[in-house]
């Protein structure tokens, strides 16, 4: 061993403690992914070298061989993996395994709940495979020394996994990174060639590389040991490359966990040959559960790109459009060149035409996965829900098709969690109803009992609940699903249509007209409070609500701007009463002008709270309230 210089003894960032400590105590019933992810990060790094060769081909140090090779020593109780990728530099090795280098790491700190079950599905989701080393080593020692640069720069970096690590600086001839994993007690069957064998075949049969063993074959004469030949233990080829017959479900299970470093299955995977005009081949995939950076439109996302099976880049986000950023895959295409950067990517026709037919396939697999498994999709509404909801405004083409996709709670419902998709509204619409029904509102509770809905459940009308900050925008850009418009029943003037009979809205215009006076008494009464008082038809049971004019904004849409700190233009709701209702009847009959302003103020306010509105004036309509109270009470 060469001697180690420039040696110091780094801490880990308190977020590697703590996911140190999850990986050696949640996944012991599972020890064998370690290859697993050590495989995979050893497949990226030669993907990295291949990549950077094309422009450099000094990198490659005259060793154009790329591969990955496994080892073990059952004296020693070692077991050793080596690739001869893009290596490390001592800044790479210091920064990549003393630091999660990914952002969300608060979020990740947030959400380990101390549940081992639960805590091991977020291990994936940063990237972190390589500290599942200590799954079954108590001690790991890393050599490595980036391409290109020399031997003497080699760097040697060791940790026991308790908090910090030790970095020197060593000789190392060839390029690459070697990991050795000194085994713990009691993990012997890990140093074994029969044992590392099915490992390497269960879970990294699809890397595109040589993954080599150690054969043994018979010593020569005069030798005390038999030399080492190396054999290749998995399939080697590029897995999107082979016909789908020829691929197994589990072979595709295992990929997509080696390119999204990812623990769970995936939800559901659409792989294609397109052949013609463009050639290329695809691989995509819907996870089962969101990362954290879902809702940082900045953060990396995006498709692995190969061209003509060379790696070229890692999170290529030209491919899909923003709202399906949650996918993962590989597109490999024979049309592009292998010089292609972020930049002509984002110029190039030949990528909107593989976007668009991108697109439409990813939307093809999310229509079946919701149509051969509801529960399925259920919980992958749950997880990319709100980020779905973005689609309509950004993909205009497929407007339609996204709306489809699209589910949202109901009055059907008893609690939120039950969603319902637009074609089964309709499925189960009144005979003669023409538009789509639906509130906003900031929480279920509070839109499930809104005024708003009292002629709805009258009726048995079905009305959509929508609570999510981004529903009001949304609803901006779906004017209307299936030839049937849109309808926010707390805006303008409600028009039930065909669902309202000739003998009501004649019995309705009888009543407006016999409520002129108290109409006019109460717009003198709220004054510039409100931009019009009218009868209500929405109402049942409640004495008052504000409607919202039919060119202004909701409340959802107000308060975001407002939290924004944008300047929200001007509007007054619209007052409207139930004329039927027993405190508007009393209104109507106040003879004093000073307690009929006083009931009309109060009644304002109500329908303001009712609405989820915050009061402008909470101390006038307290004192309001009070005075009532104590002459009643007198």
């Amino acid at each position: 061993m060469s001697v180690e210089t420039q040696k110091e003894t780094l801490g880990f960032q308190t977020e590697v403690k703590q996911l140190l400590h999850l990986m050696i105590h949640s996944l012991y019933s599972n020890k064998e992914i370690f290859l697993r992810e050590l495989i995979s990060n050893a497949s990226d790094a030669v993907d990295k070298l291949r990549f950077e060769a094309l422009s450099k081909p000094e990198l490659l140090e005259g060793g154009a061989e790329l591969k990955i090779r496994v080892s073990f020593d059952k004296d020693a109780k070692t077991v050793t993996l080596e690739d001869n990728g893009i290596g490390m530099s001592r800044e790479d090795v210091i920064t990549h395994l003393g630091t999660i280098a990914k952002s969300g790491t608060a979020d990740f700190m947030k959400n380990l709940s101390g549940d081992q079950k639960k805590d091991s599905h977020l291990i994936g989701q940063f990237g972190v495979g390589f500290y599942s080393a200590f799954i079954v080593a108590d001690k790991v020692d890393v050599f490595s020394r980036r391409a290109g640069s020399p031997a003497s720069e080699g760097v040697h970096w060791s940790s026991k996994g308790e908090g910090e690590f030790e970095v020197a600086t060593v000789d190392k001839d060839d390029r690459g990174t070697r990991i050795v994993l000194h085994l713990k007690s009691g993990e012997d069957e890990f140093a074994d060639g029969w044992r590392l064998r099915n490992i390497i075949k269960k879970y990294s049969d699809h890397i595109a590389l040589p993954i080599e063993l150690p054969k043994e074959a018979a010593a020569a004469e005069g030798e005390e040991k038999p030399a080492v030949e190396w054999e290749t233990v998995n399939r080697a080829s590029a897995l999107w490359t082979r016909p789908r017959t020829e691929v197994k479900d589990e072979e595709y299970q295992e990929f997509y966990k080696h390119i999204a470093h990812d623990f769970e299955n995936p939800l559901s995977w659409s792989h294609n040959k397109v052949e013609g005009k463009l050639e290329y081949s695809s691989l995509l995939y819907v996870p089962a559960r969101a990362p954290f950076d879902l809702y940082q439109r900045e953060a990396p996302k995006g498709l692995k790109l190969y061209v003509q099976r060379v790696f070229v880049m890692d999170q290529a986000e030209s491919f899909l459009p923003l709202y399906l950023r949650f996918i993962k895959g590989v597109v490999d295409s024979n049309d592009l060149s292998l010089n292609v950067s972020r930049e002509i990517l984002q110029k190039d026709p030949i990528i909107d035409s593989m976007k668009s037919a991108l697109t439409k396939r990813v939307l093809d697999m999310l229509e079946k996965l919701a149509k051969n498994e509801p529960e399925q999709y259920k919980g992958f509404w749950k997880n990319f829900g709100q980020v779905m909801k973005e689609g309509p405004a950004e993909d205009f083409a497929n407007k339609e098709k996204i709306a489809g996709l699209l589910r949202f709670a109901s009055t059907i419902g008893d609690d939120g969690e039950q969603v319902v998709g637009l074609a089964e509204y309709l499925a189960r619409a009144k005979e003669g109803q023409d538009k789509i029904y639906y509130l906003t509102g900031e929480t279920y509770a509070q839109v499930k009992n809104s005024p708003h809905l009292e002629v709805f459940r009258k009726k048995g009308i079905e009305v959509l609940l929508l609570t999510d900050r981004i529903d009001e925008w949304l609803m901006s850009y779906l004017s209307d699903f299936d030839g049937k418009s849109f309808v926010d029943v707390a805006r303008g003037d409600l028009d039930l249509g065909n669902l309202d009979s000739e003998e009501d809205k004649k019995a309705a215009e009888e009543v407006a007209k016999s409520k002129e006076g108290l109409v006019e008494r109460l717009k003198t009464a709220l004054g510039e409070s409100v931009a019009e008082v009218r009868v209500s038809h929405r109402l049942t049971d409640s004495p008052a609500i504000l409607a919202i004019g039919e060119q202004d904004l909701g409340l959802q849409m107000r308060q975001i701007l407002e939290a924004s700190g944008q300047k929200v233009p001007d509007s007054k709701p619209i007052f409207e009463f139930n004329p039927s209702h027993p405190l508007i009847e009393k209104l109507d009959a106040e003879q004093s002008d000073e307690r009929f302003g006083d009931l009309s103020h109060i009644l304002f306010d109500q329908a303001a709270l009712a609405a989820g509105d915050s009061l402008k004036d909470p101390a006038a309509y307290v004192r309001r309230l009070n005075k009532l109270l104590v002459e009643l009470s007198v």
